[in-house]
């Protein structure tokens, strides 16, 4: 090959290659082919752009008639990707880049993201194309009044054009970008947040249209109003001129407070999605609640609550004068319950101590303890016992003399086998203080655990008699020495006794009242004067 031939190949191949890349046409790749019919192509040309939102996404390729007599065209355009995806709902119309005429487009909406999309050479039609207004058509449309009406137009621009007017439309284009961003705003929250928001608000407005086309004289009527209404707005155009800075004014005020009314939409919003399903069904319930209203209404009426409150409106005055005067009484009873709380209560739960029966007493709280001494006294106020008319009372005997001093001054003696080892609590010195001023709520809660004092000095041990202490058998009753009760019964039965089982007194009951008492414990005898238990009987 020749250096002529191989360099003029490498010029056609850079072409090629520059071509392709200035404009991005890939001829390897299947162009998206999009067909529509319009009632009047308008001179529109091959290679006239396609845009959507002002943004070319692609070229007309043909216009072509369709042939059947009918005067649509039909216009074949090439999309590219960034135009996709195009729906069936989609909408086209051809527009002109100039005032009126010239250089045309075509202007691509391409439809509902809810709608099917529509494949490459689908067509759209008719009733989904639009074509521009022709300048025939607006000479014919200008008719006498609406040429007055430009005329008034036009004159009132000039008037707002002469002077200072275009100072103040100059100020005016400073405002222009916040403006165009919060109108951005406004178009993007009207496309919705969720499906379909967009399409419920259009059938909505398809509603409102709908209602106000019924009644056309209303809506005559409406226009005649606003006309009127603008009317007396221009007669005031002093007023108004004035009122333009305090509208300033109100705006730098109102953007905040606009700006936190939208912050807190989306609680509302909320708030107004879940309030939804309780405002469906209200209704029941309003209808539920009209009989309680009207019984409601019928309790406070004449012969009800309001005479009611008429007889009572008299003894309010004592009332109040009750409430007044309880306040003492309830300082009073809120100082006794604070006592009981704090100090009667912890000290009737808390367990006495007592050293010497560590073994064997279970340290019972106060309420417990105290109670018991009643059983006695009932036992010691009654006429006659369980078994006679006879008091039963336990006497003892012993080395040790113990002197007391009775109420009447008398000095009153017995005998014990031991003296006194000590007291618990010891005998204080002196009383204690009362104190009325402090509050007993604040007072120490009384301590039980004492310590031992000595024995009192009041015992003494009193000399053996002659011949010693007499000997047990001797000390026993002189029907149990008759009856001969042998000395181990005796023993084993205050064993039994201090254990807590059953057992019976060999010295208190005769043989027929030992049988008897036997049956009533379960009890079966055995030889030498004892006892067992019978098995599956329950005392």
């Amino acid at each position: 090959m020749s250096p002529v031939l191989a360099g003029g190949i490498a010029i056609a191949l850079i072409a090629v290659g520059a071509f392709f890349a200035f404009t991005k046409a890939n001829p390897f790749s299947d162009k998206y082919e999009l067909n529509a019919v319009f009632e009047s192509a308008n001179n529109l040309g091959v290679n006239s752009p396609v845009r959507v939102a002002g943004i070319e996404v692609g070229k007309v390729k043909k216009v072509e008639s369709m042939g059947d007599g009918s005067g649509l065209a039909k216009v074949t355009m090439e999309i590219e990707d960034r135009g996709l995806p195009i729906k069936r709902d989609a909408r086209l119309k051809i527009r002109s880049r100039l005032f009126l005429e010239g250089n045309y487009f075509v202007d691509l909406q391409p439809g509902s993201p809810s709608a099917q999309e529509l494949k490459s050479g689908g067509t759209i039609p008719p009733s989904q194309t639009a074509y521009p207004v022709q300048f025939g058509q607006v000479l014919t449309a200008l008719q006498s009044d609406t040429r007055e009406d430009l005329q008034v137009l036009f004159r009132e621009l000039a008037r707002g054009y002469s002077g200072t007017g275009p100072i103040g439309l100059n100020q005016l284009f400073r405002y222009q970008e916040p403006a165009y961003r919060n109108t951005a705003l406004v178009n993007a929250a009207l496309l919705g947040r969720e499906r379909h928001d967009l399409s419920r608000l259009l059938d909505g407005q398809a509603k409102v249209f709908g209602a106000l086309s019924k009644d056309e004289r209303a809506l005559a009527d409406l226009v005649t109003d606003l006309n009127t209404t603008i009317g007396a707005l221009a007669s005031q155009d002093d007023n108004l001129r004035l009122t333009v800075p305090a509208l300033r004014d109100v705006l730098k005020v109102g953007e905040p407070a606009l700006a936190s009314l939208d912050s807190s939409l989306p609680s509302i919003r909320a708030f107004a999605r879940d309030a939804l399903p309780g405002a469906r069904t209200s209704s029941a319930t309003l209808d539920a609640q009209i009989p309680f209203i009207r019984q409601a209404r019928g309790l406070v009426s004449e012969q009800e609550a309001r005479g009611l409150v008429r007889d009572l409106r008299p003894t309010i005055p004592a009332l109040a004068q009750l409430n007044k005067n309880s306040t003492r009484t309830f300082e009073q009873t809120r100082a006794l319950s604070s006592c009981q709380n704090k100090v009667l209560l912890p000290f009737s739960r808390t367990p006495i101590p007592d050293p010497a029966f560590a073994d064997t007493h279970s340290g019972e709280p106060f309420f417990e303890e105290s109670p018991r001494a009643f059983v006695g006294l009932a036992g010691e106020s009654r006429q006659a016992d369980a078994n006679s008319a006879f008091f039963r009372v336990l006497a003892g005997t012993g080395p040790t003399t113990v002197f007391s001093t009775g109420e009447t001054g008398e000095l009153l003696f017995g005998q014990m086998p031991q003296a006194f080892v000590g007291t618990r609590p010891p005998k204080p010195p002196t009383n204690p203080p009362f104190r009325p001023d402090i509050p007993c709520e604040t007072q120490q809660t009384p301590d039980l655990n004492t310590p031992t004092a000595p024995g009192d000095t009041t015992t003494r041990p009193a000399p053996p008699p002659p011949g010693g202490l007499p000997s047990l058998p001797d000390l026993l009753p002189k029907e149990a020495q008759e009856n001969d009760v042998p000395i181990e019964l005796i023993e084993q039965h205050l064993k039994d006794k201090a254990a807590g089982r059953p057992t019976i007194d060999p010295v208190e009951f005769s043989a027929r009242g030992r049988r008897l008492q036997a049956r009533r414990l379960g009890l079966r005898p055995l030889p030498g004067g004892r006892y067992e238990r019978i098995k599956g009987r329950d005392r």
